[in-house]
């Protein structure tokens, strides 16, 4: 089609979030034929000049770079997708707001709330298009959920729950820092499983829910000093092993959240219910094209929870897809989140969660991390 207009990625960051997204590129335009945005793999930047090139050579893109400032500095560069440890985020993004590109972040989107705050006035003053990779809120069930809300479906809410359970930090001689294990390190993560994990449950609470009035949170960190991959040495451990927490909803509900790298047996069990007068929904990410569902309504000898098969082409995101019955997985979730980035440029509509957007959740985290350190309600 002659009327396609590019958009040429410039990614920084070539690990896990690094081929989600890039497969979300790549598919993108095979199932959302009809976009007239259509992104073009122009460069991967990333520290190693090696790895960076073997990755561009396995995923297709056309040049590379070992400096983000110069990949922002490229004329042929129309989006930075920042896919880097959180501690880099704020100086990437704001560096290219700046250089008037188009930015997709992973999440969280800081490190903390002040930080986040200096993000959204960066993108707000320049214009720019952007977005924040909340993937979950692209999975066709959860969408369901919240179209069934704002039906109205579940009537008046009364509560929310959810949780997110790992395992994968539990040995105790695991080093801390590094390529592999920055999250461990409260200088490139900010926070452990709060920022990791609950921000994705947040998130998705912010977006069911509405917003989040206060916070009472505990925290544990159970390994408390650990070896440092980049100093060599035993150092304490900033970061939050587990974490849980109560808070109010704007809408006068209940919320209950928790989340650990130390529950045995789990090894990304994210789950969340919402009651309501009428009806309750579930949804589990091991099960993730199913949403239970429960209605009041029903009859009495037939009330009980249903299991929604989420794959006719009438429920959200999957009349792109296969025939029904027929399921959709996790890298899923990005291809919609591309196309719906990709549309809004046509819109002028913003690709939600923005850079805004993502900053209710980063206030949402602090307010948890200091209840927990303070040991009392704080306000978000």
């Amino acid at each position: 089609m002659s009327d396609r207009i590019p958009v040429r990625i410039g990614l920084v960051g070539y690990g896990f979030m690094g081929r989600t997204h890039t497969n979300g590129y790549k598919r993108v335009g095979d199932f959302f034929p009809e976009l007239k945005h259509r992104p073009v793999l122009k460069a991967v930047c990333g520290r190693s000049e090696q790895r960076v090139r073997e990755f561009a050579d396995q995923w297709g893109y056309e040049s590379t770079e070992t400096d983000w400032r110069v990949l922002i500095d490229r004329d042929d560069i129309d989006a930075i997708d920042i896919c880097t440890p959180n501690n880099v985020h704020a100086e990437i993004a704001m560096a290219a707001a700046e250089a008037g590109k188009m930015i997709l972040c992973e999440k969280p989107l800081a490190l903390n709330a002040a930080e986040g705050a200096q993000m959204v006035a960066a993108v707000e003053k320049a214009g720019v298009p952007n977005t924040v990779w909340y993937n979950y809120r692209r999975v066709p069930a959860v969408t369901l959920a919240k179209q069934l809300i704002d039906e109205g479906r579940l009537g008046r809410i009364f509560h929310y729950r959810a949780n997110f359970l790992q395992d994968w930090t539990i040995a105790e001689d695991l080093p801390q820092g590094g390529e592999a294990l920055w999250r461990l390190d409260v200088q490139a993560a900010g926070s452990g499983v709060t920022g990791d994990l609950l921000a994705h449950c947040i998130d998705t609470a912010l977006w069911l829910n509405g917003s989040i009035t206060d916070v009472s949170a505990m925290t544990e960190t159970f390994v408390r000093e650990r070896m440092h991959t980049l100093t060599g040495k035993v150092e304490p451990v900033g970061i939050d092993d587990a974490c849980a927490f109560l808070c109010h909803f704007q809408n006068g509900s209940l919320g209950l959240f928790e989340s650990t790298r130390y529950a045995r047996g789990h090894k990304a069990l994210y789950t969340l219910e919402i009651n309501g007068e009428k009806a309750s929904i579930r949804w589990d990410l091991h099960d993730l094209h199913r949403l239970e569902y429960f209605d009041h309504g029903d009859d009495s000898v037939v009330r009980g929870w249903r299991s929604v098969h989420v794959t006719d082409s009438d429920m959200p995101y999957m009349d792109r897809w296969w025939v029904p019955g027929l399921q959709i997985g996790y890298e899923h979730t990005f291809v919609h989140q591309v196309a719906d980035f990709l549309k809004s440029l046509d819109s002028g509509e913003p690709c939600r969660p923005t850079f805004q957007d993502a900053q209710e959740t980063q206030k949402v985290c602090d307010a948890v991390l200091q209840s927990a350190q303070e040991r009392s309600w704080k306000t978000v």
